[in-house]
């Protein structure tokens, strides 16, 4: 299965073994005035995470990133550090790390993370069952109970569906690891939040770990949509603003109580080791619009990935802090939305502004403001009835008088002084669905016509530059793109969430295409289900000839969630000829067997 744009190695929140320093916690602190961390249990929702490389430089970049407005680090030594030897706890690594973020004024969002080697069956720090969960029962207990001032979140492993576990049923040991961790959690403190979490937007793992046990056992639910970030860059704002509603059904279609807490402990998008400042800029741009637009659906705290930023011998990192310490844009950008929104920022409500414009109006720390853009190109210019102020993503300030027009773009800008009419605007808009897709929660059928620009109606192309623009005859479309490296082999695709969503659902997936040249090949489709992101295995050998054809398959079990950012793909890979692709359409089979109608004004055949 291939993730799009974000190589796994660099998904990682890796908390590595820290040097002990000597610096236990002490009362004498708090006696002497340091301030609690349990202050540090407030509503802020701007976080930060590190990587195993740069972590134990906390002490240096924890001060950066409490002057940019980060309340909260996603931090904690591994397990295994601190009790390398069964009985042998040594917690210095954990208290400096506590004492550290305390004096920066941040609070430590914990976790529990791998496991001790003498624990594992395999002797090492990711094999599950453990042979005594006892012996992690009683780590947990202790962890929650020593920091039961300083940290009440606990995450429970990290991206244990990931690659840094194994196991021959994830979600069953998942599940008791979760059931212990909150038993033990709670009989320390019964004021701490035990959460599940899971690399990218897996919802089918969390759906399998519930059903395995793990259901009632858990505060809040964590994600890593690293992908649907990554979508941001080519305008894919409405299926990210999906993943809330997702992750709600999945919980209620698993009878979980409401109010579970939703959260963000990692994602980010990468930028070059050397300063390139188009690159920057879009990293800039999307760390904004990731935070505003999760904040806009009820997510409670949101991680960055990454403080300091790694390469990873890529060449790119995610870090809003270089490794030679200069401050990215990102870094800017993270600074001044904090700082205009406040360290409680209250979302009041959407509005949608000139030509899909994106705007979302939150009460700020000096009032309502909105921020606003344009993901498709340059919207029509939109004015306001008073005089307002207008900084843009790295926070620089000018005046725009009553009626003089703001033209939107990609980089989002913050408006401030907002008329009164706009606020009431927003408030009554912020139960209605998010405005930007089509009304297709009735529909039938859905399409993508593909061309330079392509006819969307229900159906988006995700990452289209894996595909090629060609012109044939008078008009144009699309080509797979074999010599453009490994994903020109693909065609990626995402339903609109209201037509599909979470949970198990038969859809008949077609593709329009023919030849590109006189060089055979064949497709498939790869589709995302419950269990992950699955071939169809039914290939579909294209016929020879310029007629366009048409091909369909049936699933039975698609759950289209985005949760590598994607609903499904196009595939045709092993073949020596690339592919012209018309169109693709999604329907739903009618229950009585019948013929389904289209969505309403799909394209022609």
């Amino acid at each position: 299965m291939h993730h799009i744009g974000t190589p796994a190695a660099l998904l990682l929140l890796l908390i590595i073994a820290l040097p002990g320093s000597g610096h236990p916690l002490a009362a004498a602190e708090d006696a002497a005035g340091v301030q609690s961390a349990s202050s540090a249990l407030r509503p802020s929702p701007w976080g930060f995470t590190s990587s195993a490389e740069w972590f134990g430089e906390y002490p240096r970049f924890d001060p950066l990133m409490a002057a940019a407005g980060a309340r909260w680090l996603r931090a904690f030594p591994e397990w295994n550090t601190i009790e390398p030897m069964p009985g042998a706890r040594s917690w210095s690594s954990s208290d400096a790390l506590v004492a550290s973020a305390r004096a920066d004024g941040i609070g430590i969002s914990g976790g529990f993370w791998y496991f001790a080697h003498w624990a594992t069956p395999k002797g090492d720090t990711r094999s599950c069952p453990l042979k005594d969960i006892s012996s992690w029962s009683s780590y947990v207990h202790d962890a929650v109970d020593r920091y039961r001032a300083d940290i009440r979140d606990w995450e429970v492993y990290n991206e244990f569906n990931g690659s840094f576990s194994v196991s021959s049923d994830k979600p069953k040991d998942y599940a008791d690891l979760v059931i212990a961790a909150s038993v033990a959690a709670k009989k320390a403190n019964p004021q701490a939040r035990i959460g599940m979490s899971c690399a990218n937007f897996d919802l089918g793992f969390f759906d399998r770990a519930i059903k395995a046990g793990a259901g009632g056992s858990f505060d809040f639910i964590c994600v890593h949509p690293y992908e649907n970030l990554e979508a941001l860059i080519a305008g894919g704002e409405y299926g990210f603003l999906s993943m809330a509603g997702s992750i709600r059904k999945m919980l209620a279609d698993n009878h979980q109580r409401p109010g579970i807490g939703l959260w963000i402990t990692e994602f980010g998008v990468q930028s070059p080791v050397k300063p390139d400042a188009m690159r920057d800029g879009v990293q800039a741009d999307v760390l904004a619009k990731g935070y505003i637009l999760s904040l806009a659906q009820g997510f409670e705290r949101i991680c960055w990935f990454e403080a300091r930023g790694p390469s990873y011998g890529h060449g790119t990192d995610f870090g809003v802090i270089r490794q030679d310490w200069s401050l990215r844009p990102s870094y800017s950008a993270l600074q001044a939305m904090t700082g205009l929104l406040g360290d409680e920022p209250a979302y009041v409500g959407w509005l949608n502004l000139a030509n899909g414009g994106y705007g979302f109006v939150f009460q700020g720390r000096a009032g309502p403001l909105l921020c606003a853009w344009s993901s498709k190109g340059p919207a029509r210019a939109i004015t306001f009835t008073a005089d307002v102020e207008v900084a843009d993503v790295a926070g620089k300030a000018s005046p725009l008088p009553a009626g003089k027009g703001l033209t939107l773009h990609s980089s989002p800008v913050y408006v401030t002084k907002l008329p009164g009419d706009l606020v009431t605007l927003a408030k009554a808009n912020a139960a209605k669905p998010f405005p930007w897709g089509g009304d297709y929660a009735t529909a039938r059928e859905v399409s993508c016509l593909l061309a330079a620009t392509n006819t969307e109606k229900g159906i988006s192309q995700v990452n289209p530059q894996t595909t090629v623009v060609v012109n044939l005859l008078d008009h144009s479309l699309r080509r797979s793109n074999r010599g453009g490296g490994g994903e020109g082999i693909y065609a990626y695709f995402r339903a609109d969430p209201l037509f599909a969503s979470f949970g198990n659902a038969k859809l008949e997936i077609t593709v329009v295409a023919r030849l590109a040249s006189e060089q055979p090949s064949g497709m498939d489709v790869c589709y995302e289900s419950l269990s992950g992101y699955h071939a169809t295995g039914k290939r579909w050998e294209i016929p020879k000839g310029d007629q366009w054809q048409e091909h369909s398959w049936t699933v039975d079990d698609a759950n289209f969630v985005g949760g590598w950012g994607w609903n499904f793909r196009t595939d045709i890979g092993g073949s020596p000829g690339d592919v012209l692709i018309r169109e693709v359409r999604i329907r739903k089979p009618a229950a009585d067997g019948g013929s389904a109608p289209p969505a309403k004004g799909a394209p022609a055949r």
